[in-house]
């Protein structure tokens, strides 16, 4: 085995804590797995917590694939500020006076209930989308003009789950977004829209795609159990996926080590039911509680579009 390869190859879900970036958690879990080959998928802030998909060894492979395309998150809202990065880390930019109706549990409800829909929505400048080959929130911090597009986005459920008393006004709610929403912009537009200004002061993703918190462990936890542990927290790959599957005979599995086409004739959808695949769909391939791989069907053959020699580890089958 080469150097810094642990021989571990899965999924993990971490619950990222406070105050660090998404590559400081990268960078722990190389440390306690002893795995250089790790990466994220779906990044977060250092000022959010919550759930954040890990992908080791030959899993950080898998992370491409996963479209995780939908998200929760609980939220606090702030009113009275708006700040250069739409988060309470930012210098404030504008003040503005709070309306006193929006104080009043019946008219926060109904604000955040009609966020629900599609919209365009203009990502803060500070984030990490790349223009031009440089990311956002590098051309911010140097003082470069940052002018981002406005993207399509969908609001799926939005929910207020309190007012807070204390001043200054903040709203604890409750979302569900398309994958690429930004709830720092949803924060900005929303004071903008009740004419006054606002920015995230908190926030917690507590679900990317099928993967929730009670997937998730702690990096402390993680550290506990070491290598020989983590076997307790895979996560299945092809529940991630979210793909149809296909188990893998002698022959297919040969065929698949060595790169050869093969007929497949019969996949389970991902609602469990058996069926054929259509040209072009892509199949999660498994054995013995082993991703081996993704491909998908090329004129009636099965052909790799990803493959994973010593298999991807916590196929539930």
């Amino acid at each position: 085995m080469k150097r810094g390869m642990s021989g571990i190859n899965c999924l993990i879900a971490i619950d990222k804590p406070l105050g660090i970036s998404s590559h400081d958690v990268v960078n722990r879990v190389r440390r306690i797995l002893g795995e250089r080959r790790v990466g994220h998928a779906g990044t977060l802030d250092p000022d959010a917590s919550g759930v954040l998909v890990v992908g080791v060894g030959q899993a950080t492979r898998l992370l491409g694939l996963l479209t995780l395309d939908d998200k929760r998150y609980d939220a606090c809202i702030r009113f009275g500020a708006e700040t250069n990065t739409d988060d309470a880390e930012g210098i404030v930019t504008r003040e503005a006076e709070v309306p006193a109706r929006l104080g009043e549990p019946a008219v926060a409800t109904a604000v955040v209930a009609s966020l629900v829909g599609t919209s365009m929505q203009v990502p803060p400048a500070f984030s990490a989308i790349s223009i031009d080959g440089k990311r956002a929130y590098k051309m911010a911090r140097e003082g470069e003009d940052v002018e981002i597009p406005a993207r399509e986005v969908t609001v799926y459920e939005a929910g207020l789950r309190r007012v807070k008393s204390t001043m200054p006004l903040e709203w604890e709610c409750s979302f569900h977004v398309s994958k690429g929403t930004y709830i720092r912009s949803l924060a900005r537009d929303l004071g903008r829209s009740m004419g006054t200004a606002a920015h995230l002061c908190a926030l917690r993703r507590t679900a990317s795609g099928p993967i929730d918190e009670t997937c998730c462990v702690s990096l402390e936890k993680l550290e506990e159990v070491g290598p020989q542990g983590v076997v307790a927290y895979q996560l299945d790959p092809v529940q991630a996926l979210g793909l149809a599957t296909h188990e893998l005979n002698d022959y297919e599995l040969e065929a698949l080590r060595v790169g050869r086409r093969f007929n497949c004739r019969e996949v389970r959808s991902a609602d469990g039911q058996r069926c054929v695949p259509s040209e072009g769909e892509r199949v999660s391939l498994h054995r013995g509680g082993l991703l081996m791989g993704v491909w998908e069907l090329r004129g009636g053959r099965m052909a790799s579009v990803a493959t994973f020699p010593d298999g991807i580890a916590g196929v539930k089958e």
